[in-house]
């Protein structure tokens, strides 16, 4: 009974941030095995971004600009980590007010509980796990503006977008907010809390940036397609803990969503091959890990609400869907969105958030809808969420990126992109070849 109050309560958005937290028993003690699967969960989380993303995206650039990925990823997960516990949790996650913003009851995490509210797990273990996820959306945006952007603006950048956009996203959905109470938005580890800020957000300043030079009329291969599908394989396995850590707590739930998030990588990497082999006559390793990414990405807000078989149509769609926005983006949009961030991560986390309104009936091996939910209300509430956080984040991000460069230049100058970022930037070369 206690088990079937709590889901009803997350449902509502009145319980814990997802409604994967149904799963956990309401109580007083901190459970060990939830507590030690949710440690566990954020070291898988934290090597995603490192090294997981730096290498994914490092293989592929140019040689010259192999260095300048990692450190960027590296500086944006450190500095993001900073102040997610000086302000972003409290922001994100402290005593709700109004539903836009978190109370400042735990600035500097004072005052956290022996056991977060609805959970079984001690209040710094809840916070180390959304730490990760605050450390790693910003790097997410890296792909966007690659072999150009000026370190230090990325960096200020980056450290205003995570209290300004991440963190006031991540309350509205996981937090008590406005979109999970008052209308019953539901994002169970990021499709729009994570991949819809980062993808809308690294769109709009790669446009406001502008083309790498030579963009598209000189061919720009990847460096390292060995270094891409490492990288990759890192994010695959770290995304476990991605997704499955967001169940709170280290049962069935948690197996659910691991499940979920291995099947629709699988299903969306092998038909991004499928289509490479009729678009361009082979199959690649780099079109094998961006299609892993896409399904990772599009089943994430749904990987603990939804049966299997919907996991695997989940992959499938990001394929379809996904492969053909990279080339709207780059041909018919023109805007140089280096690595593809937008088309793998922002429409595939926001199509997510969407199938999510249909896949969670329970006559389709879902979850099943809340008290007074229906699919189609669902559906309207899940775009009621993206849309509102697509827009705060296109809006924010223009303002954030316009302000800071007026202090710091967005771009680096001709010569130093040209003698690439890994010695113009940081006076190191990834590779010495003496």
């Amino acid at each position: 009974m206690r088990k079937l109050l709590a889901r009803g309560l997350a449902f509502a958005g009145l319980c814990a941030p997802t409604i994967a937290h149904a799963a956990s028993t309401i109580t007083s003690q901190p459970n060990g095995a939830d507590t030690v699967w949710i440690l566990i969960s954020s070291a898988l989380v934290l090597m995603m971004c490192m090294p997981g993303l730096g290498l994914f995206y490092g293989g592929l650039v140019r040689a010259r600009n192999f260095l300048s990925v990692l450190v960027q990823v590296g500086a944006l997960a450190a500095v993001a980590s900073v102040l997610w516990m000086v302000c972003g949790y409290t922001l994100a996650f402290g005593t709700v007010t109004n539903g836009w913003l978190g109370g400042t009851n735990a600035l500097m995490l004072k005052g956290l509980a022996p056991v977060r509210g609805g959970l079984t797990l001690p209040e710094n273990t809840f916070a180390l796990f959304q730490m990760c996820f605050a450390a790693i959306t910003p790097a997410l945006m890296v792909g966007a503006w690659v072999d150009r952007a000026r370190f230090g603006w990325v960096v200020a950048f980056c450290a205003i977008w995570g209290l300004v956009v991440y963190a006031p996203a991540a309350h509205w959905l996981w937090g008590h907010g406005w979109l999970a109470t008052r209308f019953g938005a539901l994002d169970f580890a990021g499709g729009i809390v994570v991949h819809t800020t980062a993808g809308v957000s690294a769109l709009v300043v790669a446009a406001m940036m502008g083309k790498r030079q030579g963009f598209p009329k000189t061919l720009m291969l990847p460096h390292s397609p060995a270094l891409t599908m490492a990288g990759a394989a890192l994010l695959w396995v770290g995304w476990f803990g991605f997704n499955g850590g967001s169940a709170l707590t280290g049962n069935g739930a948690a197996a659910d969503a691991i499940i979920n998030t291995h099947l629709a990588a699988s299903a969306a990497a092998m038909a991004w091959l499928l289509i490479e082999y009729f678009a361009v006559g082979k199959p690649t390793s780099v079109g094998f890990a961006t299609g892993a990414v896409a399904g990772l990405a599009t089943v994430t807000p749904a990987a603990g609400f939804i049966a299997p078989g919907a996991a695997i149509l989940f992959g499938l769609a990001a394929a379809s869907i996904c492969y053909p926005m990279i080339q709207l983006v780059k041909q018919r949009w023109e805007i140089d969105d280096s690595l593809d961030v937008f088309a793998v991560h922002g429409v595939g986390g926001m199509m997510g958030s969407l199938l999510l309104g249909v896949f969670l009936s329970s006559a389709l091996g879902g979850h099943g809808y809340a008290p007074g939910m229906n699919m189609g209300r669902q559906l309207i509430a899940q775009a009621i969420a993206v849309g509102s956080v697509a827009l705060w984040s296109a809006v924010a991000s223009t303002v954030i990126a316009v302000a800071v460069a007026r202090l710091v230049p967005m771009r680096v100058s001709e010569d130093d992109e040209r003698e690439g970022l890994d010695y113009a930037s940081h006076g190191e070369r990834a590779w010495e070849m003496d």
